[in-house]
């Protein structure tokens, strides 16, 4: 029965060609010692056993429900249509070859449970020397913290670089915001951003859950082959650091609009050494075209 203190967790888990794995996936949702939970797992119309063995397990467990879509979405497109099925107060995505550690999910609610003011929290985070987790972050302290980091214990990737396994979303959150962009490649780090310019945060310790590396099938594998990347995603910061819910002051978000424009130019710079002049002159225009800071004189 769900209460205050065990509210019910939905675990998003969109698969696609996950065969060899899912069943571990599974098995480590099963094995949790939060147990208020539904497993949703929407398969987008994989070529293998991937939607059998998922099947296999909802026909013994009733927390598990099983959907397989008409016609494939892609990633951020099919997160979303597995969070239009949650019923839950908090959304956990895990990818169908990843797992959570058993103590993952109470873990992440009793770190939630301290902040009531939070809306979502982020872990496999580097700790900080001088204060412990969980750690409360105010939307400024958010953006300040990607974009400055301004605490000089902290050696770690930014936030917003955060896949979605390594956040824990309070449903209505995610649905105030409009969920996942349909982008590919960066539409987490979009969600993070837009989440932060309203809402709070728990910064979370390591461990919680696990992360499988190493497939070159896997969405992050494939973004290495992708010369525009990193002009699209600082673009995608400029356009948060511009709106107008944006928590920096001007002068801040103009430093970091600055950050963004000198990636974008080191990143062709180095196209033009390598020789890759077709690449650099393609990342130019592309920037040029996208660049919306200048519109607003930031």
């Amino acid at each position: 029965m769900e209460t205050a203190d065990t509210p019910l967790i939905s675990i998003l888990m969109t698969a696609y060609n996950r065969g060899k794995f899912i069943a571990e996936a599974i098995e480590s949702v099963l094995n949790s010692t939060y147990q208020n939970f539904e497993l949703i797992i929407v398969d987008d119309v994989s070529k293998d056993d991937t939607y059998k063995i998922a099947s296999s397990y909802a026909e013994k467990d009733k927390r598990i429900s099983v959907y397989r879509n008409e016609e494939n979405l892609g990633d951020y497109p099919n997160r979303n249509r597995a969070a239009s099925y949650a019923k839950g107060e908090y959304l956990k995505y895990l990818d169908a070859d990843d797992k959570l550690y058993p103590y993952g999910l109470e873990i992440m609610l009793k770190n939630m449970a301290q902040f009531p003011e939070s809306s979502w929290g982020l872990m496999s985070i580097v700790q900080d020397d001088d204060r412990q987790f969980p750690i409360l972050l105010s939307p400024h302290d958010i953006y300040a913290r990607h974009f400055f980091n301004t605490n000089p214990c902290v050696n770690q990737p930014h936030i917003f670089h955060k896949a979605p396994l390594s956040a824990i979303i309070k449903r209505s959150s995610f649905e105030d915001v409009g969920g996942f962009k349909h982008v590919r490649h960066y539409g987490d780090s979009d969600l993070w951003q837009r989440l932060a310019r309203k809402h709070s945060m728990v910064l979370m310790q390591d461990g919680l859950v696990w992360w499988r590396g190493g497939d070159s099938t896997q969405e992050s594998s494939k973004r290495k082959s992708k010369p525009e990347l990193p002009v699209i995603t600082n673009n995608n910061y400029i356009e948060n650091l511009i709106h107008e819910d944006c928590p920096l002051n001007r002068e801040e978000r103009a430093l970091a609009i600055a950050q963004c424009r000198n990636r974008i130019k080191k990143n062709i710079l180095i196209h033009v050494k390598k020789g890759n002049i077709s690449t650099a002159m393609k990342l130019s225009k592309l920037y040029k075209e996208i660049d919306a800071a200048k519109k607003v004189g930031l």
